[in-house]
Protein backbone atom coordinates (compact mmCIF):
# COMPACT_ATOMS: atom_id res chain seq x y z
CA UNK A 1 0.00 0.00 0.00
CA UNK A 2 1.29 3.24 -0.69
CA UNK A 3 1.95 5.56 2.37
CA UNK A 4 0.56 9.19 2.84
CA UNK A 5 2.58 11.59 5.40
CA UNK A 6 0.99 12.42 8.28
CA UNK A 7 1.15 16.25 8.65
CA UNK A 8 3.37 17.64 11.68
CA UNK A 9 2.94 21.35 11.01
CA UNK A 10 -0.13 21.81 13.02
CA UNK A 11 1.14 20.72 16.62
CA UNK A 12 1.00 24.09 19.00
CA UNK A 13 4.03 22.70 21.34
CA UNK A 14 7.56 20.80 20.49
CA UNK A 15 9.83 18.95 22.80
CA UNK A 16 13.17 19.51 21.24
CA UNK A 17 16.39 19.04 22.08
CA UNK A 18 19.69 20.73 19.76
CA UNK A 19 22.17 18.27 21.25
CA UNK A 20 20.07 15.24 20.37
CA UNK A 21 20.37 15.75 16.43
CA UNK A 22 23.97 16.78 16.19
CA UNK A 23 25.91 13.47 15.15
CA UNK A 24 28.86 12.20 17.87
CA UNK A 25 30.94 12.02 14.44
CA UNK A 26 29.64 16.10 13.05
CA UNK A 27 32.82 17.58 12.32
CA UNK A 28 31.86 20.30 14.51
CA UNK A 29 31.67 18.69 17.40
CA UNK A 30 35.58 17.45 17.29
CA UNK A 31 36.17 21.45 16.80
CA UNK A 32 34.46 22.57 19.29
CA UNK A 33 36.49 19.62 21.88
CA UNK A 34 39.55 21.76 20.85
CA UNK A 35 38.38 25.34 21.39
CA UNK A 36 39.20 27.19 24.18
CA UNK A 37 37.54 30.95 24.50
CA UNK A 38 38.94 31.27 28.30
CA UNK A 39 41.15 33.97 27.98
CA UNK A 40 39.15 35.93 25.38
CA UNK A 41 37.33 38.46 27.27
CA UNK A 42 40.32 39.06 29.33
CA UNK A 43 42.63 39.82 25.96
CA UNK A 44 39.76 41.84 24.55
CA UNK A 45 38.40 44.05 27.70
CA UNK A 46 40.44 47.02 26.72
CA UNK A 47 39.25 47.27 23.42
CA UNK A 48 35.19 47.18 24.76
CA UNK A 49 33.58 50.29 26.93
CA UNK A 50 32.40 49.70 30.44
CA UNK A 51 29.24 51.18 29.87
CA UNK A 52 26.60 51.25 27.78
CA UNK A 53 24.49 48.76 25.66
CA UNK A 54 25.68 44.87 25.78
CA UNK A 55 27.23 44.00 22.68
CA UNK A 56 26.85 40.90 21.09
CA UNK A 57 29.16 38.45 22.52
CA UNK A 58 32.59 38.22 20.85
CA UNK A 59 32.65 34.56 20.99
CA UNK A 60 29.77 33.83 18.94
CA UNK A 61 31.56 36.26 16.38
CA UNK A 62 34.71 33.90 16.43
CA UNK A 63 32.57 30.75 16.22
CA UNK A 64 30.42 31.96 13.80
CA UNK A 65 33.55 33.13 11.45
CA UNK A 66 35.00 29.57 12.32
CA UNK A 67 32.06 27.92 10.42
CA UNK A 68 32.13 30.30 7.91
CA UNK A 69 36.04 29.31 6.97
CA UNK A 70 35.62 26.10 7.64
CA UNK A 71 32.94 25.55 5.17
CA UNK A 72 33.77 27.83 2.65
CA UNK A 73 30.96 30.56 3.39
CA UNK A 74 32.61 33.45 2.18
CA UNK A 75 30.28 35.80 2.68
CA UNK A 76 29.07 37.26 5.40
CA UNK A 77 25.65 37.69 4.79
CA UNK A 78 25.40 34.57 3.51
CA UNK A 79 26.89 33.13 6.43
CA UNK A 80 23.83 34.29 8.96
CA UNK A 81 21.35 32.97 6.53
CA UNK A 82 23.15 29.47 6.74
CA UNK A 83 23.81 29.91 11.13
CA UNK A 84 19.52 31.01 10.79
CA UNK A 85 18.52 27.72 9.47
CA UNK A 86 21.36 24.79 10.23
CA UNK A 87 20.89 23.21 13.14
CA UNK A 88 24.68 22.25 13.63
CA UNK A 89 25.63 25.53 13.06
CA UNK A 90 23.63 26.79 15.73
CA UNK A 91 24.82 24.22 17.95
CA UNK A 92 28.14 24.81 17.40
CA UNK A 93 28.30 28.62 18.38
CA UNK A 94 25.71 28.33 21.17
CA UNK A 95 22.64 29.20 19.84
CA UNK A 96 18.81 28.07 20.86
CA UNK A 97 16.59 28.04 17.86
CA UNK A 98 14.72 30.91 19.39
CA UNK A 99 18.28 32.97 19.67
CA UNK A 100 18.41 35.67 17.10
CA UNK A 101 21.41 35.52 14.14
CA UNK A 102 23.67 38.56 14.59
CA UNK A 103 23.73 40.89 11.75
CA UNK A 104 26.18 40.36 9.09
CA UNK A 105 26.74 44.48 9.32
CA UNK A 106 27.76 43.72 12.86
CA UNK A 107 31.20 40.96 11.58
CA UNK A 108 32.24 44.43 9.27
CA UNK A 109 32.28 46.79 12.48
CA UNK A 110 34.35 44.26 14.71
CA UNK A 111 36.74 43.03 11.57
CA UNK A 112 37.82 46.75 10.96
CA UNK A 113 38.08 47.84 14.52
CA UNK A 114 38.40 45.99 17.39
CA UNK A 115 39.06 42.42 16.42
CA UNK A 116 41.87 44.04 14.01
CA UNK A 117 43.49 46.77 16.60
CA UNK A 118 43.47 43.52 19.23
CA UNK A 119 45.16 41.23 17.52
CA UNK A 120 42.15 38.94 18.32
CA UNK A 121 43.00 36.36 15.14
CA UNK A 122 46.37 36.14 15.73
CA UNK A 123 45.25 35.51 19.95
CA UNK A 124 43.24 33.13 18.37
CA UNK A 125 46.01 31.33 16.09
CA UNK A 126 48.52 31.11 18.99
CA UNK A 127 45.78 29.47 21.09
CA UNK A 128 45.21 26.88 18.65
CA UNK A 129 48.92 25.99 18.00
CA UNK A 130 49.27 25.58 21.78
CA UNK A 131 46.92 23.01 21.97
CA UNK A 132 48.16 21.09 18.67
CA UNK A 133 51.37 21.05 20.95
CA UNK A 134 49.64 19.76 23.60
CA UNK A 135 48.50 17.32 21.88
CA UNK A 136 51.30 15.95 20.95
CA UNK A 137 51.60 16.94 17.27
CA UNK A 138 54.54 19.58 17.13
CA UNK A 139 57.68 17.61 17.21
CA UNK A 140 59.53 20.51 16.21
CA UNK A 141 62.24 18.82 14.68
CA UNK A 142 62.23 20.54 10.85
CA UNK A 143 59.83 23.13 9.63
CA UNK A 144 58.64 23.71 6.29
CA UNK A 145 58.01 26.79 4.43
CA UNK A 146 56.62 28.28 1.74
CA UNK A 147 54.23 30.42 -0.43
CA UNK A 148 50.76 30.34 -2.54
CA UNK A 149 49.13 33.45 -4.42
CA UNK A 150 45.55 34.22 -4.06
CA UNK A 151 43.76 36.67 -5.67
CA UNK A 152 43.20 40.22 -4.18
CA UNK A 153 39.54 41.63 -4.40
CA UNK A 154 40.31 43.85 -7.01
CA UNK A 155 39.74 43.98 -10.83
CA UNK A 156 42.91 44.58 -13.29
CA UNK A 157 40.50 47.13 -15.32
CA UNK A 158 40.85 48.99 -11.89
CA UNK A 159 44.67 49.53 -12.38
CA UNK A 160 47.07 52.33 -13.26
CA UNK A 161 50.80 51.84 -14.77
CA UNK A 162 53.25 52.36 -11.60
CA UNK A 163 55.04 55.08 -13.47
CA UNK A 164 51.34 57.17 -13.56
CA UNK A 165 51.45 59.80 -11.05
CA UNK A 166 48.06 59.07 -8.68
CA UNK A 167 46.19 61.79 -6.77
CA UNK A 168 45.75 59.81 -3.93
CA UNK A 169 44.12 62.70 -1.66
CA UNK A 170 41.16 62.24 -3.91
CA UNK A 171 37.66 61.03 -2.13
CA UNK A 172 36.91 58.71 -4.40
CA UNK A 173 39.58 56.56 -3.95
CA UNK A 174 39.86 57.39 -0.22
CA UNK A 175 39.09 54.01 1.23
CA UNK A 176 40.64 51.94 4.08
CA UNK A 177 42.73 50.39 1.85
CA UNK A 178 44.41 52.91 0.16
CA UNK A 179 44.38 54.47 3.68
CA UNK A 180 46.57 51.54 4.91
CA UNK A 181 48.50 51.37 1.68
CA UNK A 182 49.45 55.38 2.15
CA UNK A 183 50.80 54.21 5.40
CA UNK A 184 53.23 51.89 4.70
CA UNK A 185 54.84 53.38 1.81
CA UNK A 186 58.27 53.29 3.51
CA UNK A 187 57.79 49.43 4.27
CA UNK A 188 60.84 48.06 3.11
CA UNK A 189 59.73 45.34 1.03
CA UNK A 190 56.92 47.36 -1.34
CA UNK A 191 59.59 49.96 -1.72
CA UNK A 192 62.61 48.41 -3.21
CA UNK A 193 60.21 47.33 -6.46
CA UNK A 194 58.56 50.14 -8.25
CA UNK A 195 55.57 47.75 -9.90
CA UNK A 196 53.96 47.30 -13.23
CA UNK A 197 50.62 48.06 -12.37
CA UNK A 198 48.84 49.30 -9.46
CA UNK A 199 45.39 48.68 -8.37
CA UNK A 200 43.23 51.92 -7.36
CA UNK A 201 40.94 50.02 -5.47
CA UNK A 202 43.91 47.83 -3.34
CA UNK A 203 47.40 49.39 -4.05
CA UNK A 204 48.59 47.00 -2.04
CA UNK A 205 48.52 43.86 -3.85
CA UNK A 206 50.56 43.19 -6.40
CA UNK A 207 50.54 42.98 -10.25
CA UNK A 208 51.69 39.17 -10.77
CA UNK A 209 51.89 36.40 -13.57
CA UNK A 210 53.47 34.01 -12.09
CA UNK A 211 50.42 31.25 -11.82
CA UNK A 212 51.36 31.06 -15.96
CA UNK A 213 47.92 32.87 -17.31
CA UNK A 214 46.76 36.57 -17.41
CA UNK A 215 48.10 38.36 -15.01
CA UNK A 216 46.11 39.72 -11.71
CA UNK A 217 46.56 41.45 -8.36
CA UNK A 218 47.18 39.03 -5.70
CA UNK A 219 48.72 38.41 -2.45
CA UNK A 220 50.67 35.85 -1.36
CA UNK A 221 49.86 33.39 1.82
CA UNK A 222 53.02 32.28 3.70
CA UNK A 223 53.14 29.19 5.47
CA UNK A 224 55.57 27.78 8.10
CA UNK A 225 54.47 23.88 9.41
CA UNK A 226 55.68 21.41 11.30
CA UNK A 227 57.49 18.46 9.42
CA UNK A 228 55.84 15.60 11.11
CA UNK A 229 52.04 16.09 10.81
CA UNK A 230 51.73 19.60 8.82
CA UNK A 231 50.56 21.87 11.72
CA UNK A 232 50.66 24.93 10.61
CA UNK A 233 53.07 26.89 13.35
CA UNK A 234 52.96 30.31 11.65
CA UNK A 235 51.10 32.47 8.89
CA UNK A 236 52.42 36.04 7.09
CA UNK A 237 50.17 37.70 4.25
CA UNK A 238 52.87 39.44 2.13
CA UNK A 239 52.29 41.36 -1.69
CA UNK A 240 52.86 37.96 -4.35
CA UNK A 241 56.54 38.64 -5.49
CA UNK A 242 59.60 36.53 -4.35
CA UNK A 243 61.72 38.95 -2.23
CA UNK A 244 59.06 39.56 0.39
CA UNK A 245 57.78 35.66 0.51
CA UNK A 246 61.48 35.24 1.48
CA UNK A 247 61.77 37.72 4.01
CA UNK A 248 58.87 36.09 5.46
CA UNK A 249 60.49 33.55 6.52
CA UNK A 250 62.98 35.00 8.89
CA UNK A 251 59.74 36.79 10.98
CA UNK A 252 57.53 33.46 10.98
CA UNK A 253 61.11 31.86 12.70
CA UNK A 254 61.63 34.31 14.75
CA UNK A 255 58.37 34.83 15.77
CA UNK A 256 57.63 31.10 16.65
CA UNK A 257 60.83 30.71 18.73
CA UNK A 258 59.73 33.83 20.59
CA UNK A 259 55.78 32.80 21.10
CA UNK A 260 56.53 29.21 21.34
CA UNK A 261 60.12 28.72 22.27
CA UNK A 262 61.07 26.47 19.54
CA UNK A 263 63.55 26.27 16.61
CA UNK A 264 63.94 23.78 14.26
CA UNK A 265 66.95 22.02 13.71
CA UNK A 266 66.22 22.07 9.75
CA UNK A 267 64.37 24.41 7.47
CA UNK A 268 62.68 23.06 4.25
CA UNK A 269 61.97 25.27 1.24
CA UNK A 270 62.10 25.21 -2.35
CA UNK A 271 64.78 26.96 -4.79
CA UNK A 272 63.61 30.56 -4.29
CA UNK A 273 64.93 30.05 -0.16
CA UNK A 274 68.27 28.90 -1.68
CA UNK A 275 69.53 32.56 -1.99
CA UNK A 276 72.99 33.08 -1.00
CA UNK A 277 71.88 35.82 2.04
CA UNK A 278 68.89 33.44 2.78
CA UNK A 279 71.20 30.76 3.49
CA UNK A 280 73.60 32.30 5.51
CA UNK A 281 71.04 33.61 7.39
CA UNK A 282 69.72 29.89 8.36
CA UNK A 283 73.40 28.72 8.67
CA UNK A 284 75.38 31.35 10.47
CA UNK A 285 72.41 33.59 12.12
CA UNK A 286 70.35 30.65 13.37
CA UNK A 287 72.00 27.79 13.18
CA UNK A 288 69.48 25.74 11.20
CA UNK A 289 70.26 23.26 8.80
CA UNK A 290 69.06 24.24 5.31
CA UNK A 291 67.12 21.97 3.06
CA UNK A 292 67.16 23.55 0.05
CA UNK A 293 68.08 23.56 -3.20
CA UNK A 294 70.88 26.15 -3.21
CA UNK A 295 70.11 28.51 -6.21
CA UNK A 296 73.29 28.23 -8.34
CA UNK A 297 74.06 29.38 -11.88
CA UNK A 298 78.03 28.59 -11.85
CA UNK A 299 77.24 25.99 -14.01
CA UNK A 300 77.57 26.30 -17.59
CA UNK A 301 76.03 24.60 -20.81
CA UNK A 302 78.51 25.88 -23.66
CA UNK A 303 80.51 22.91 -22.76
CA UNK A 304 83.47 25.37 -21.05
CA UNK A 305 84.72 25.00 -17.74
CA UNK A 306 82.52 25.87 -14.83
CA UNK A 307 84.18 27.69 -11.48
CA UNK A 308 82.88 24.59 -9.41
CA UNK A 309 86.08 22.55 -11.83
CA UNK A 310 88.30 25.43 -9.71
CA UNK A 311 89.42 24.47 -6.27
CA UNK A 312 89.09 27.12 -3.06
CA UNK A 313 92.01 27.35 -0.56
CA UNK A 314 90.14 28.69 1.96
CA UNK A 315 93.64 29.23 3.74
CA UNK A 316 95.27 31.50 0.84
CA UNK A 317 91.31 33.09 0.00
CA UNK A 318 91.84 31.87 -3.86
CA UNK A 319 90.96 29.95 -6.66
CA UNK A 320 93.37 27.55 -8.61
CA UNK A 321 92.52 26.46 -11.90
CA UNK A 322 92.58 22.88 -13.15
CA UNK A 323 95.81 23.71 -14.98
CA UNK A 324 97.05 24.64 -11.49
CA UNK A 325 97.13 28.71 -11.94
CA UNK A 326 95.89 30.75 -9.12
CA UNK A 327 93.20 33.00 -9.47
CA UNK A 328 92.99 36.34 -6.38
CA UNK A 329 90.79 38.98 -5.56
CA UNK A 330 93.85 41.05 -6.16
CA UNK A 331 97.64 41.01 -7.77
CA UNK A 332 98.95 44.38 -5.52
CA UNK A 333 99.65 45.54 -2.32
CA UNK A 334 97.37 48.41 -1.82
CA UNK A 335 98.38 50.88 1.09
CA UNK A 336 94.82 51.53 1.82
CA UNK A 337 93.30 47.77 2.53
CA UNK A 338 90.21 47.17 0.34
CA UNK A 339 87.41 44.37 1.00
CA UNK A 340 86.28 43.79 -2.83
CA UNK A 341 82.78 43.21 -2.34
CA UNK A 342 80.78 43.99 -4.70
CA UNK A 343 77.43 45.74 -4.62
CA UNK A 344 75.94 41.67 -5.24
CA UNK A 345 77.86 40.98 -1.99
CA UNK A 346 80.56 38.81 -3.99
CA UNK A 347 84.35 39.30 -4.34
CA UNK A 348 85.71 38.83 -8.07
CA UNK A 349 88.61 36.66 -8.23
CA UNK A 350 90.78 36.95 -11.39
CA UNK A 351 93.63 35.03 -12.69
CA UNK A 352 97.28 37.07 -14.59
CA UNK A 353 96.13 37.66 -17.75
CA UNK A 354 100.12 35.78 -19.05
CA UNK A 355 98.89 32.72 -17.62
CA UNK A 356 95.41 32.62 -19.44
CA UNK A 357 97.32 34.00 -22.58
CA UNK A 358 99.89 30.89 -22.81
CA UNK A 359 97.19 28.30 -21.26
CA UNK A 360 96.46 25.60 -23.32
CA UNK A 361 93.04 25.47 -21.78
CA UNK A 362 91.56 29.11 -22.32
CA UNK A 363 89.39 28.20 -25.36
CA UNK A 364 87.38 26.11 -22.81
CA UNK A 365 88.05 28.14 -19.91
CA UNK A 366 87.73 31.91 -20.73
CA UNK A 367 87.40 32.32 -25.08
CA UNK A 368 85.92 35.78 -24.95
CA UNK A 369 87.67 37.25 -22.34
CA UNK A 370 91.67 38.19 -22.09
CA UNK A 371 91.66 36.06 -18.44
CA UNK A 372 89.17 33.91 -16.16
CA UNK A 373 87.27 35.72 -13.31
CA UNK A 374 85.15 33.97 -10.88
CA UNK A 375 82.46 35.65 -9.09
CA UNK A 376 82.79 34.57 -5.10
CA UNK A 377 79.34 34.89 -2.83
CA UNK A 378 80.40 36.33 0.68
CA UNK A 379 78.16 33.60 1.83
CA UNK A 380 79.94 31.21 -0.32
CA UNK A 381 80.76 29.26 2.98
CA UNK A 382 76.71 28.81 3.76
CA UNK A 383 76.09 27.84 0.37
CA UNK A 384 78.94 24.87 1.25
CA UNK A 385 76.56 23.65 3.83
CA UNK A 386 73.54 23.56 1.63
CA UNK A 387 75.44 21.56 -1.30
CA UNK A 388 76.59 19.23 1.22
CA UNK A 389 73.45 18.87 2.99
CA UNK A 390 71.79 17.81 -0.53
CA UNK A 391 73.63 14.67 -0.67
CA UNK A 392 72.17 13.06 2.32
CA UNK A 393 69.42 10.87 2.58
CA UNK A 394 67.49 13.21 5.28
CA UNK A 395 67.77 15.77 2.53
CA UNK A 396 65.69 13.71 0.15
CA UNK A 397 63.37 12.87 2.82
CA UNK A 398 62.50 16.41 3.51
CA UNK A 399 61.80 16.83 -0.40
CA UNK A 400 58.80 14.04 0.04
CA UNK A 401 57.68 16.84 3.56
CA UNK A 402 57.52 19.84 1.91
CA UNK A 403 55.08 18.47 0.31
CA UNK A 404 52.55 19.03 2.78
CA UNK A 405 52.63 22.62 2.74
CA UNK A 406 51.69 22.07 -1.10
CA UNK A 407 48.87 20.05 0.30
CA UNK A 408 47.51 22.58 2.74
CA UNK A 409 47.43 25.14 -0.15
CA UNK A 410 45.56 23.16 -2.25
CA UNK A 411 43.15 22.44 0.91
CA UNK A 412 43.13 26.48 1.26
CA UNK A 413 41.78 26.80 -2.17
CA UNK A 414 39.31 23.58 -3.05
CA UNK A 415 38.15 22.95 0.16
CA UNK A 416 37.86 26.03 2.33
CA UNK A 417 37.62 27.99 -1.42
CA UNK A 418 39.91 30.73 -0.51
CA UNK A 419 40.93 30.91 -3.80
CA UNK A 420 40.01 34.79 -3.79
CA UNK A 421 39.74 37.19 -1.05
CA UNK A 422 36.87 39.47 0.06
CA UNK A 423 38.97 41.66 2.59
CA UNK A 424 41.40 44.22 0.81
CA UNK A 425 44.61 45.85 1.96
CA UNK A 426 47.52 43.65 3.44
CA UNK A 427 45.59 43.86 6.74
CA UNK A 428 42.44 42.39 5.03
CA UNK A 429 44.86 39.81 3.47
CA UNK A 430 45.93 38.93 6.91
CA UNK A 431 42.92 38.64 9.01
CA UNK A 432 41.40 36.05 6.43
CA UNK A 433 44.73 33.84 5.74
CA UNK A 434 45.32 33.84 9.58
CA UNK A 435 41.48 32.53 10.00
CA UNK A 436 41.63 29.78 7.33
CA UNK A 437 45.15 28.82 8.62
CA UNK A 438 43.83 28.57 12.04
CA UNK A 439 40.44 26.34 11.00
CA UNK A 440 43.40 23.72 9.00
CA UNK A 441 44.73 23.40 12.43
CA UNK A 442 41.68 22.85 14.25
CA UNK A 443 40.53 20.68 11.08
CA UNK A 444 43.49 18.65 11.77
CA UNK A 445 43.24 18.84 15.59
CA UNK A 446 39.94 16.95 15.44
CA UNK A 447 40.48 14.45 13.24
CA UNK A 448 44.20 13.10 14.78
CA UNK A 449 42.84 13.95 18.46
CA UNK A 450 39.34 12.34 18.49
CA UNK A 451 38.80 13.03 22.50
CA UNK A 452 39.99 16.19 22.44
CA UNK A 453 43.52 17.49 23.59
CA UNK A 454 44.65 17.83 27.22
CA UNK A 455 43.92 20.70 29.35
CA UNK A 456 45.12 24.24 28.40
CA UNK A 457 48.54 24.79 29.93
CA UNK A 458 50.43 21.90 29.01
CA UNK A 459 51.91 22.85 25.36
CA UNK A 460 53.60 25.99 25.37
CA UNK A 461 53.64 29.04 27.78
CA UNK A 462 51.13 31.63 26.79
Amino acid sequence: MMGRQASGQDRLFYSFNLEDHIPQNHLLRGIDRCLDFAGLREHLAEHYSQIGRPSIDPELMLRMLVVGYCYGIRSERRLCEELHLNLAYRWFCRLSLEDAVPDHSTFSKNRHGRFRDSGVFRWLFDEVVRRCMAAGLVKAEGFAVDASIVAADASSQRGVPGTETVDWKDPVLCTRAVREYLQGLDDEALGKVLPKKISLTDPQASWTAATGGPAFFAYSTNYLIDAEHGVIMDVQATPAHRTAEVESTKLMVDRVQEQFGLKPERLIGDTAYGTAPMLSWMVDEKGIEPHVPVWDRTQRDDDTLSSNEFTWDEQAKEYTCPQGRPLRSQWRVFKIERSHITKADTVIYRASQKDCTNCPEKQRCCPNTPMRKIARSVHEAARDVGRKIATTEQYERSRCQRKKVEMLFAHLKRILRLDRLRLRGLSGAMDEFTMAAVVQNLRRLAMRVPQGPPPQGTGAPA
